[in-house]
């Protein structure tokens, strides 16, 4: 049987962090920023975790 390939987008936008979560990035946080308010905007640039109901999808994507 062949490899796997893993999901370009999946690997574009996830990463592991030294634990193994998968870090991703906050949505809207890309354009229309003059109504956002600067704590908004601030806090959307940080990082978070995959939520646990999504891991194993996003696991499946990147075949780990």
């Amino acid at each position: 049987m062949p490899k796997l390939k893993t999901k370009a987008s999946a690997k574009k936008r996830f990463s592991f962090t030294g634990t193994g979560k998968i870090k991703r990035k906050h949505a809207y946080h890309s354009h229309i920023l003059t109504k956002k308010s600067t704590k908004r905007k601030r806090n959307l640039a940080y990082t978070t975790t995959v939520d646990k109901a999504n891991v194993q999808a996003v696991k499946d994507m990147l075949h780990c």
